[in-house]
């Protein structure tokens, strides 16, 4: 299993590396067939609010890669968002 975490255009600190790889960690524990997570974090007109963008991009063999993109005021709740939209596709895809 493979996590990947990039931040565009800033430094990304430790506790919301961790923070991420908790929830990931999570996701994989309930689904374990898939093979990568990618989260890419990019800060969006930074003088705005709701300017925390999260790109999760999920990598599954047998299904394809699965993909959400979730604006928040922070990477937290951004994170939060995007993964339960994945989790629902994942969920749909799982029970067809």
């Amino acid at each position: 299993m493979d996590i990947r975490i990039q931040a565009i255009h800033f430094d990304i600190s430790e506790k919301l590396t961790a923070f991420i790889n908790k929830k990931v960690d999570k996701l994989l524990r309930r689904y374990p067939e898939l093979n990568t997570v990618e989260a890419t974090l990019r800060v969006v007109k930074p003088e705005t609010a709701m300017n925390k963008e999260v790109v999760i991009l999920v990598v599954e063999p047998q299904l394809g890669d699965m993909a959400a993109t979730k604006t928040a005021d922070t990477f937290e709740e951004a994170v939060d968002l995007a993964l339960e939209a994945v989790e629902r596709q994942l969920e749909k895809r799982k029970n067809r």
